[in-house]
């Protein structure tokens, strides 16, 4: 099977953690506080992906210089994507719990295509996918599905529009690691890929310090620091496995 299709294929399926927490939201009561600290887990188990999977191999690559540049790159092209969210959609900061249905639609998209990218590049030249770095993604996105949903449907949207939203959003995934692999293969530089993991990092971390954390803190208050601890620990053994 040609790598763009099986990269757009683990995108896809680490996409689909956001299906099924939707169906979650909509079948089962979940307590919100446990939705919380499930978000800290998969935050946690994210920062330790981020750390010995992607800091750690774009900065060997690449060096200091490309290292940085790719970081800050991706930090501030997601701060000014966020923005220029919250004010098209006029509803304020996600974690205030004003966001609309486009917010929430546009937000996930946002979070998710940096994620593919790393999911997509990571196959280049026939390595495999991290199971680190896709248990984290996995994790992460399901209780932002879950918690993404109950907005929704309180917004008035019925259950297959959001069932419907949601699978768009993972197949939009699927898409990004696809293309992103196939780019990175025909560009064939080592400094290249190390570009695009740090600036893909630098879009996650930034992520999950404006949006994340927030959140999770706001759902379960001080129990986030255990369960963030938890994940990275999860995330670090899974990375030296």
């Amino acid at each position: 099977m040609p790598e763009p299709i099986q990269a757009g294929l683990w995108g896809a399926l680490a996409g689909s953690a956001l299906v099924f927490g939707a169906v979650a939201a909509l079948t089962l009561r979940v307590p919100p506080k446990l939705v919380a600290v499930v978000m800290a887990f998969g935050a946690g188990a994210l920062v330790s992906a981020l750390a010995f999977d992607l800091a750690e191999e774009a900065f060997r690559v690449g060096g200091t210089l490309i290292f940085s540049i790719g970081l800050a790159g991706g930090a501030l092209a997601y701060f000014g994507a966020d923005r220029l969210i919250d004010r098209l959609s006029g509803t304020g900061r996600k974690h205030e719990g004003k966001q609309g249905g486009f917010h929430i639609v546009v937000g996930a998209l946002l979070n998710g295509i940096p994620e593919s990218l790393v999911l997509g590049a990571s196959l280049v030249g026939g390595a495999g996918v991290s199971p680190s770095f896709l248990a984290a993604v996995v994790i992460s996105n399901f209780p932002e599905g879950l918690a993404g949903t109950r907005d929704l449907a309180k917004d008035g949207h019925d259950a297959r529009w959001i069932i419907g939203m949601w699978a768009g959003v993972a197949i939009a995934g699927g898409i990004a690691a696809g293309v992103g692999n196939a780019a990175l293969s025909g560009m064939g530089s080592v400094d290249v890929l190390a570009a695009a993991q740090s600036f893909a990092a630098g879009a996650i971390i930034t992520m999950l310090a404006d949006t994340m954390f927030p959140e999770a803190f706001e759902g379960a208050g001080d129990r986030v620091g255990l369960a963030t601890a938890f994940g990275f620990a999860a995330g670090f053994l899974l990375s030296r496995t």
